[in-house]
């Protein structure tokens, strides 16, 4: 399975890369993958060694998803370099906190870029390859994208257009065989999380426990999972979906859920 996936050096995005190869190899064939992220990312060479170790066969870009030119040209040269797609995923994101009655316009258009644009813009240049193919699209969402957590800034609004744009999509692309899904994880032990806490775990799992039925922040290969079963043959029934996977956030009543993310830094 050729598959694109954006903010591949690190997280959710890696986890996803490394979830496709090993389930690839498990199957006695080698996964093409398309692993993209921007050039300041530090992540991207080690991803691409640990697939290449898996036996994947690797194509690395360098792209930004918040420029109209980026998301096109990453699809161009995955087409290019592998003969078509099967699966995009559009899992590159950004999060910039603060009040709304703060918060500077262009952080606000740079969020909807990389977190909302971006998965159109993938999702146009691609539509002839996974026509094709008949295949999927996948993109990373948010539970801040269904529940409203203050002092986020654009990041909410900007994850739930992205749930809204996944159910259009699904509507104009399903006579064309092409499923399209979004996964909304909870609080991931991602990068950001561990910049943000110090790379403290345990305190982690503890200030989420109240966002959380299972008491803990879930990890990127718990949400790989999903993505991967939702890009692959096993959910060709499955189109036009939110799923969840944020450790039962979702499904807390509202005497159990919190008003706002706090902070993990004092």
């Amino acid at each position: 399975m050729r598959v694109l996936v954006t903010g591949a050096a690190s997280g959710i995005g890696r986890a996803t890369c490394l979830r496709l190869a090993r389930d690839a190899k498990a199957q006695g064939r080698a996964g093409k993958i398309v692993a993209v992220d921007v050039a300041s990312s530090p992540g991207l060479d080690g991803v691409v060694a640990e697939l290449k170790a898996l036996g994947a066969e690797t194509l690395p870009l360098h792209a930004d998803m918040s420029t109209a030119e980026g998301p096109a040209r990453a699809v161009a040269e995955a087409v290019k370099g592998f003969g078509g797609l099967d699966g995009l995923v559009s899992n590159a994101g950004i999060n910039r906190p603060g009040a709304l009655m703060e918060y500077a316009v262009e952080d606000w258009d740079r969020m909807f870029a990389v977190n909302t644009r971006a998965t159109w813009l993938l999702a146009k240049a691609a539509y002839d390859a996974l026509k094709a193919s008949r295949g999927a699209i996948v993109a990373i969402a948010s539970m801040s994208g269904s529940n409203p957590h203050a002092n986020l800034g654009a990041y909410g609004p900007s994850k739930a257009a992205i749930i809204m744009l996944v159910r259009v999509l699904a509507q104009e692309l399903g006579r064309d065989g092409i499923r399209v899904n979004s996964v909304s994880p909870g609080w991931t032990w991602s990068k950001v999380m561990v910049e943000l806490s110090g790379g403290d775990r345990e305190k982690t799992d503890r200030v989420a426990a109240p966002f959380h039925l299972l008491g803990r922040v879930g990890d990127p290969e718990e949400v790989a999972n999903v993505v991967v079963f939702l890009a692959g043959d096993k959910a060709s029934f499955v189109t036009g979906a939110d799923w969840a996977v944020d450790g039962g956030y979702s499904a807390m009543g509202p005497e159990q859920a919190e008003p706002a993310i706090p902070k993990l830094q004092e």
